[in-house]
């Protein structure tokens, strides 16, 4: 049984590196202002998701529920690839959100490489709205 869970493991491992080549390539194809509006969204489905029971199913219908992993990536990849600027950044926000829990302290070796580099991503949208001109902005005293 150990080894059909490592060979699933692995499965998925790869599943997530090929999404998240192409999740990486969309965020920096953005412009700097939607990329640091999108951490703020990614940081909401973070959220959002880590209030459910099963955080790393966040997305999936109810029905399935009982997968090994969820359909959350995959809608958020879908979303991700739409022309709809609004609708790419929201499927691109749940797409880091589940990965995000799914790949948090996992057992699998296969998997934790992934949650590294989707840290990484984090982190650089994180600095993008830290540096975002509208933030600072919004943040000055009124002028008198």
């Amino acid at each position: 049984m150990r080894i059909v869970t490592r060979l699933i493991a692995m499965n998925r491992s790869r599943q997530l590196a090929k999404q998240l080549r192409e999740i990486e390539r969309q965020i920096h194809a953005l412009p700097k202002r939607s990329r640091a509006r999108l951490g703020t969204m990614a940081l909401r489905e973070i959220g959002q998701a880590s209030r459910s029971d099963f955080p790393h199913l966040y997305g999936t219908p109810p029905e399935e529920r009982y997968l090994p992993w969820g359909q959350g990536t995959d809608i958020g990849l879908a979303r991700a690839r739409s022309d709809n600027a609004e609708i790419a950044m929201r499927g691109i926000a749940l797409w880091l959100a589940v990965a995000y829990h799914e790949t948090k302290n996992t057992p699998h070796p296969s998997m934790q490489p992934h949650h590294r580099d989707l840290m990484r991503l984090l982190r650089g949208l994180k600095e993008d709205h830290r540096e975002d001109p509208m933030q600072s902005w919004m943040q000055a005293p009124a002028a008198a």
